[in-house]
Parts: C-alpha cells; structure tokens; sequence
C-alpha cells in the first residue's frame, strides 16, 4: 500500500532529447511538411476555413412559359398545356392529351381487359376490389357485340387510355423564363439571376447556352432536356420530370459580381428508365359542365406531360476570426503528430532503440540517497556543470548557479 501510494504521488515533466540522426530527421520534416501543406492547401484555400458560412438560403422561383402548338388540328396556347397556372417552381408542360368526352353519371361497363367476364360470378369475386374507373357492382355486362365485362357504378362511358396519339412535337421549342430572387439571412445579403448586364433587348433575344449564355434565364424545352441527356421524343411520349437545378456558391470576401448563380439539369425520375410499370409521368383532370335540365357531364383528360422542377441550393462564406483562429490552432497542433509518430520509430524500429529510451525515459527522487542505493538514472539537477556540455540548448542544473 505504502509503495502504490508513493507510485501515486509523482510527476511527470518534459524532456528534450536531440537526435542526431539523417532518418528520424527527414522523416520528422515530411510529416510535419504534409500537415502544413493540408492545413495551407485543402483546408484554409480550397475549404476556406477561415470563413463564417451560411447553408440557410431562402429563394423565391417564378417560372413563365411562351409557344404555340398544333394537337388534333387545335392551336394550344400556354393556358392549354401549363398546369398548374400559377407560375410556381413546379410545373408541367403537356405534351400528349387522351380526351373521353359527356361522361355523366351511371352505370356503365369497364374498359380494361382484366375485367372481361362471362356471367356474373365472375364479377361477384371482384366486389371487394375496387374497379379501375367506378365501383363494381358485380354483374357481367356486355362491352360490345362480342365481349362481356364487368359492371360499374360511377362516370361513364369509361376511359379508354390505350389509344395511341402523336405528341405535340412543337414542346420542343416552348421556352422557359425563370426568375429567382435568393437571400443568405446569416449576412442579409441578397440577389437575383438578372446580372446587372441584362436588360430588356438582352432579354427578348438571348436563349441559354453553356458556353455563351450561361447567365440568360430563357431556357429551350428541347435544350433543357437536352442538357440533361435525355431524348425529347421519349418524353414526350411518356412523360417524365427534368430538375433544373440553380447553384448560388458565393465568397462574399469578394466583389457583388463574383457572386453568379450557375445552371444544371438532371432527370429526377431516373426509376421510371428502369422499369416496365408505371414508367413516364401523367395525371388526370377534368372540365365539369351542365346540361339544360341541370345534369351534370364532364370531359375527363388524360395527359401526358413533361413536369419541370426548378431546385435552388447554395452557400455563402465571409470571414471571420473565430473560425480562423480555431483552425490555425488546430494546424499548429497537428504538427505534433510528426512527434508521434518519430518517437514511435525511434523507440521501436531504429537500431539503438534501448539507448534512445534511457536517455529519453529518466526516474528521480527527491532523496539523493534513495536514488543511489535504488539505482536510479542520475538527472541533471546531480550533474555536474562540466557534463552539460551540449550543442543544444539543455536544461542547466541548479548548482550551476549556486
């Protein structure tokens, strides 16, 4: 007990050791070289660490679309073909329209093949189940001179959906005019994708490029879906959804014109490439009227459309010295890795590793005698003056000055 207590009861301070060795040296410099160059080259210039940063954009999205189109010999304008009218981030330009007029409400037969049936115990299984365009009533029915189906209760005559059209081609050239006005709240600092050098006859005449026009807001259907490597008559076809994607990746340590949004396109879909079931985009809606004597009747549609969403990301960074001086004492405390690791090979793997420990690892008491008799390492507060002669500059011992 007497000797834990003892073993409790100590001190354990620094000592410096020079080693004069070509190996240990080099090695010690390229670690401590690679570390500064990390902290230099990744972190500070290319991270840019020493910045406050701010993730938290708010934007607003304001879309418009213009373009005339021909679909069974009618001329569409953009109240035909954009849903939703709004002008949102999110919309939809149509491209193909399967139409099923003066439905009203009745009792009808059903249009899909599944439900073919010859008496109505084939139908009476299916009453559980709800039918594809109404409610089942279980009866068998007939479709035509020829085939039987089962009953429904609900708009009628059914769709018919397995009709084959030809997309409106003229989409292709429908442009797209998008304003997006962003804030960064942490700086309260705000801006637009109109750059000061666009102006009105810019504007009526520019269309969006990569390479000339990269800050134009007028962008070509047929060049968006383009951009984002897609084929335009296999979504017009099926539909799909394009994400227009808007970066705002601003240094606010530079000029306002430094600060520019940046453009890329991507299908958002990509599952519906990849599958047989439910591929493309489409979705229904109705126009709803009245008859003389107050029935009600309306035109179900089916379209298929192209759908855009407009996403805006971005941060903006500025300096501050907190994040800087957090980071610069990091650096400087990494250094002392290269110490790690050095001292690791030193008293493990060099030849003379168990003389590089005794001179690195020394023992004292406070009681000379017990350090003679116990045969301790002799510190430098025992040395003479004389043996501390050295090239470095070493600890002197007290009687040095006494």
């Amino acid at each position: 007990m007497w000797a834990c207590l003892k073993n409790f009861f100590t001190y354990e301070t620094t000592k410096s050791v020079v080693v004069k060795s070509w190996t240990i040296g080099i090695i010690n410099r390229v670690v401590q070289l690679l570390i500064i160059t990390y902290f230099v080259g990744w972190v500070f210039l290319c991270e840019k660490a020493y910045q406050v940063r701010d993730t938290a954009i708010e934007s607003s999205v304001m879309t418009k679309v213009k373009g005339f189109g021909i679909y069974n010999n009618k001329v569409m304008d953009v109240a035909d073909y954009v849903t939703p009218t709004q002008g949102a981030s999110v919309f939809c330009i149509i491209t193909k329209l399967i139409t099923t007029e003066n439905q009203v409400q009745g009792y009808c037969p059903e249009s899909e093949k599944k439900y073919i049936c010859t008496d109505d115990e084939g139908c009476q299984r299916s009453l559980n189940k709800p039918g594809s365009y109404g409610i089942l009533t279980g009866r068998c029915v007939p479709f035509n001179a020829t085939v039987k189906t089962c009953e429904i209760k609900g708009w009628c005559p059914a769709e018919i959906d397995t009709i084959k059209t030809t997309p409106m081609m003229e989409v292709e050239n429908f442009t797209i005019f998008i304003k997006n006005s962003i804030r960064f709240p942490t700086f309260n600092y705000t801006k637009g994708n109109f750059l000061p050098s666009i102006n009105q006859s810019y504007i009526k005449s520019c269309n969006f490029d990569m390479v000339n026009n990269t800050y134009c807001p007028i962008f070509k259907v047929g060049d968006v879906v383009r951009y984002a490597q897609q084929k335009f008559m296999d979504l017009a076809d099926k539909g799909g959804v394009i994400g227009i994607k808007i970066g705002w990746m601003c240094d606010l340590d530079k000029s306002d014109d430094q600060c520019n949004p940046s453009y890329s396109f991507t299908r958002l879909d990509a599952m519906s490439q990849k599958t047989s079931v439910s591929p493309g985009y489409n979705f229904r809606f109705a126009k709803y009227y009245k008859m003389a004597n107050g029935t009600d009747y309306r035109t179900l549609v089916k379209a298929y459309a192209i759908r855009f969403d407009v996403l805006v990301n971005g941060n903006a960074g500025k300096f501050n010295m907190i994040p800087t001086l957090i980071n610069m004492v990091a650096a400087f405390t990494s250094v002392g890795v290269g110490t790690v690791l050095c001292d690791i090979i030193l008293l493990n793997f060099l030849k003379g590793a168990e003389q590089y420990k005794a001179k690195k690892f020394e023992e004292v008491s406070d009681s000379p005698l017990e350090s003679q008799t116990k045969g301790f390492y002799r510190s430098q507060l025992s040395l003479r003056q004389s043996n501390l002669k050295s090239s470095d500059s070493g600890a002197f011992s007290i009687e040095h000055y006494c």
